[in-house]
């Protein structure tokens, strides 16, 4: 501040404008009035002419005096008074105000001012008065302020600064408040600045002398011998004090950028404790806890916290007070707080929830576990009653154990019960009596071991269990079902061959033919069921694979559903059977479509999933591994989970009597896990449904190529497709010449299979068992030139028939037909031998393609 603006603050105010005194009476008026009656009495009592002259005289004289003032107004010589600046409150509250307040017009004049005013500026008087840029100008501190106020005096709006104003010689400067706003709203008014400035140095002292005793608090509680920690609503440490930093490893800085949570500094379920104290609106708690602090490095500390926590009107938590307490000195020095220590580490670490309860169920005390137990169940508190943890339709269970363990009884059998929550959950309650004399208010001390994933894993293994039962029994069922479908499709090829088209039983005969080529279909199916169909794998590229599949799938799923692929980026190989990964997708599209009725989106996806992805999806059953994966995804009704983990069965099917066999998925079940893969499904009713397909990467490596004879291989594709579609391509000659020993156990069916090679041009010899056929062959010597032998034979069966025949004649050409997969056997095979196989069931030219190619190759 300069010189001529910094003088003593503690002389006499004096004013720029005094309001002049009034200027009329009362009493003036009064006299008049009673001056013109005493005139109007005294000429009443002179005659009418007489008092004539003196009457007009008189308006003569009145009109003279009213017509001056008027021009007296007109020019400004004549005001009438302003009855509000007679006012003594209003004017007396400017005038002596302790802020200083002054008034300038649009050329930026003082036109008024107050005493405060003039003192705050430093003038001498009211003819010394200079507004406020004036005042301030050369104090290069103030300048940029004043500048702002300004600006906003000349736009007509309110701003207001607080700056301080440097004392001369080194003196202790002072801070002033500088406001300035409009006189009035009215557009004459709004010209008008008014300015307030307010000395405010000893405000600006005691909000510092505040800010140093708040310092001060903050060192006194940072550097306290105890800790101390708030914790908001959210979870997150809002202050934590020095020595808690310090026990812990922690920076402050850190803490205090809320980067902690209090999870992250209690070990265990410690936090449950403090975040499930029951809420009482309007009312401040502290509790008492013992619990186990972590810090930065892992290891953790005893500490005894007493947490004080305030509710609103609402019943929400605020930020909670804590005091830590540390114990770890107990340990060394006190033997008993040692023992207490200990124990209440036991008390909350331990995995099982343990309360005490009265005979009513209510909860008297709780560790960390039940506390966190009650919060995933939904639960308000831990000193809610026992019961609500548990389902309705459960609950009398636990109420029985408590009802005895109250009553005395010892030995209470454990009760596993179903948790209440939003999903199904389970939990085994170990119930035992206290002693009444010790604790009145205590009656059974209950222990909890949540036993969901133990359910779970028993769930899944007898479901692996029973669905190994049922692919057994399907596997049996099956190879008996081929034997019966071979003998049936032979006689029936041989009734074909024998009545023209033209014959009126043609047609039944072609009916048979369609039902027996059904019924191997279901056959093939239960085979891929119980993993024992025949797999010829080669190794693929799914995209090319799924490309060729598109046009298929758009006929079937018709023109309602949309069919989108999204390919993966250089996806794999993988090594599968061509023609079942084909029946895969099949048979998923057609669920799919069958799901949307009223249309809707069929996704098929796929992508590379390395052994870290697989392990951190975390199927049950599915070890880490390189996997490619196929998505198939529709935007369908969905799958109930009650009848979720029942798709793969055998014959389980939602579909109407008559629309569907129940083997699809059971198929795509069997193919997969033939395959090496897994599979699951992710349904949720309205959802839409997803099936997860993972295949195993396939590594190339060097291996020594084994041509496979082409009837056998058209033969297993055939059992794969419609016999019909089999029958209809175009075929080459199949008669031949050869002796062909056949071993067969089933009379007719052996009887049938000669029957149709005979009629091919090849000498059959035929053998019941391999017993038999050893004698054929020691009798036929050499005039053998192929071997078909059943696999599954009484007293020897076809392996065993096979090595014994290469040990007498080493190039013997050999053909085995089985109802089961050639998997199935092939473990009992030599090393080294070669082989054809033909799964039943054949039709008659399946058996002589496959018995021409083996003779022509095989040798």
């Amino acid at each position: 501040m300069t010189a001529e603006s910094d003088h003593d603050l503690t002389r006499e105010p004096v004013a720029t404008h005094e309001p002049s005194p009034r200027s009329g009476s009362i009493a003036l008026v009064l006299l008049v009035a009673a001056g013109l009656v005493a005139v109007a009495v005294g000429l009443m009592t002179l005659g009418r002419v007489q008092a004539q002259p003196y009457i007009l005289g008189i308006l003569a004289v009145l009109a003279m005096v009213g017509l001056f003032n008027l021009f007296a107004f007109a020019a400004g010589i004549i005001r009438f008074a302003d009855r509000s600046l007679d006012d003594p409150v209003v004017g007396r509250i400017a005038d002596h105000g302790f802020d200083g307040l002054a008034v300038t017009d649009p050329r930026g004049h003082v036109v008024y001012s107050n005493a405060a005013y003039l003192t705050l500026t430093g003038a001498s008087g009211p003819q010394d008065v200079r507004p406020v840029e004036r005042v301030f100008i050369g104090n290069p501190d103030v300048s940029e302020a004043v500048f702002r106020l300004l600006k906003a005096a000349r736009e007509g709006k309110r701003q207001q600064e607080e700056v301080r104003i440097s004392g001369q010689d080194g003196s202790q400067g002072r801070w002033l408040r500088m406001r300035v706003r409009p006189l009035g709203t009215g557009k004459r008014e709004a010209k008008y600045a008014v300015w307030s400035i307010a000395d405010i140095t000893r405000d600006r002292e005691r909000q510092e002398d505040v800010f140093q005793e708040l310092q001060h608090a903050i060192e006194y509680l940072d550097h306290a011998p105890c800790g101390f920690f708030s914790v908001n609503p959210a979870g997150e440490l809002a202050y934590v004090n020095a020595t808690l930093a310090n026990w812990l490893d922690y920076d402050l800085a850190e803490i205090g950028s809320g980067g902690l949570k209090l999870t992250d500094i209690v070990s265990g379920d410690g936090a449950s404790l403090l975040t499930s104290i029951v809420a009482v609106p309007g009312e401040v708690k502290t509790e008492v806890f013992d619990i186990d602090l972590r810090m930065r490095t892992g290891k953790t500390m005893p500490v005894r916290l007493y947490h004080k926590l305030a509710f609103g009107a609402d019943g929400a938590p605020g930020p909670s007070r804590t005091l830590v307490i540390s114990r770890a000195r107990d340990e060394r020095s006190d033997p008993d707080r040692a023992a207490e220590v200990r124990f209440m580490r036991f008390f909350d670490h331990t995995p099982m929830a343990i309360a005490t309860v009265d005979r009513a169920g209510n909860v008297v005390r709780s560790n960390a576990r039940y506390a966190k137990l009650g919060q995933a169940l939904g639960l308000d508190s831990a000193s809610k009653s026992i019961f609500r943890a548990v389902n309705s339709r459960d609950r009398h269970l636990l109420i029985a154990a408590i009802n005895q363990a109250a009553e005395g009884q010892a030995d209470v059998a454990p009760v596993e019960v179903a948790l209440e929550g939003p999903r199904e959950r389970w939990g085994q309650f170990f119930v035992t009596p206290v002693d009444a004399a010790e604790n009145e208010a205590e009656a059974a001390i209950v222990h909890m071991l949540e036993t969901t994933e133990r359910r779970a894993l028993e769930n899944q293994i007898n479901q692996s269990q029973k669905m190994e039962t049922v692919g057994q029994l399907a596997g049996g069922i099956a190879h008996d079902f081929n034997n019966v479908l071979s003998a049936i499709m032979m006689a029936n090829d041989f009734l074909l061959n024998a009545h023209k088209p033209t014959d009126p039983s043609f047609q039944d005969i072609m009916q048979i033919k369609q039902n027996a080529t059904r019924a191997a279909t279901l056959v093939r199916q239960l085979l891929a069921f119980s993993r024992r169909q025949t797999l010829r794998p080669q190794v693929l590229d799914l995209g090319d694979a799924l490309s060729d599949l598109a046009m298929l799938l758009r006929r079937l799923i018709g023109e309602k559903v949309k069919h989108e692929t999204i390919h993966g980026r250089d996806l794999w190989p993988v090594k599968v059977d061509v023609s079942q990964f084909e029946q895969v997708i099949v048979n998923l599209a057609v669920n799919a479509r069958d799901a949307m009725p009223d249309g809707g989106k069929l996704i098929i996806r796929t992508a590379n999933v390395t052994a870290d992805e697989a392990a951190r999806l975390a199927y049950k059953g599915m070890p880490a591994a390189d996997y490619v994966r196929i998505e198939v995804a529709d935007t369908g009704t969905g799958i109930p989970a009650d009848i979720r983990d029942k798709i793969f069965e055998p014959f389980f099917s939602t579909k109407e009597v008559g629309k569907g066999t129940g083997l699809g998925l059971s198929t795509v079940y069997g193919i997969v896990k033939q395959t090496g893969g897994f599979i699951y499904v992710d349904s949720a009713p309205g959802q839409g449904t997803s099936f997860h397909i993972f295949l195993p990467r396939h590594h190339a490596e060097p291996e020594a190529q084994v041509e496979q004879p082409a009837a056998a291989v058209s033969a297993t594709n055939g059992a794969g497709k419609d016999a019909a579609a089999a029958e209809a391509k175009p075929r080459t000659d199949l008669t031949g010449q050869g002796t062909i020993l056949l071993v067969e156990d089933e009379e007719g069916l052996r009887a049938l299979n000669a029957r149709g090679l005979r009629s091919r041009g090849y000498t059959v010899v035929e053998a019941e068992n391999g017993v038999d056929a050893m004698e054929v062959l020691e009798e036929q010597s050499g005039a053998i030139d192929l071997v078909v032998s059943d696999v599954v034979m009484p007293e020897m069966d076809g392996p065993t028939l096979l090595k014994a025949m290469r040990e007498k004649k080493p190039d013997i050409k050999f053909i085995f037909v089985s109802g089961y997969a050639e998997d199935a056997f092939e473990k009992s095979l030599p090393e080294g031998q070669q082989f054809d196989f033909l799964p039943k069931p054949f039709t008659l030219s399946q058996l002589v393609a496959a018995v021409k190619e083996t003779m022509a190759k095989q040798g």
